[in-house]
């Protein structure tokens, strides 16, 4: 078995409504930083995992992210595994 660390970013989908991402880009307007823009929150996960190679850690972690991780009605996901 072989050690994988998996970098996850799930993000809400570009056509849901990010409240916590627009109150944080009026924030940045109050800071003086009129320049930043269009602001979108989502969450990073980070995990490791033992598989017999890359393409088995990879299909594991897709499920985790399609069954637990994101919810796909409302956001999207993305990740990298890298052997460690």
């Amino acid at each position: 078995m072989t050690k994988f660390q998996a970098e996850i970013d799930v993000m809400p989908k570009k056509e849901i409504l990010d409240p916590q991402g627009k109150a944080v880009t009026g924030s940045m307007k109050n800071l003086g930083l009129d320049e930043i823009q269009n602001i979108r929150i989502g969450k990073h996960i980070s995990l490791q995992i033992e598989a017999d190679n890359a393409e088995t850690a990879k299909a594991k972690v897709e499920l985790a992210c399609k069954n637990l991780l994101a919810n796909l009605i409302m956001e999207s996901y993305s990740f990298k595994i890298e052997q460690i």
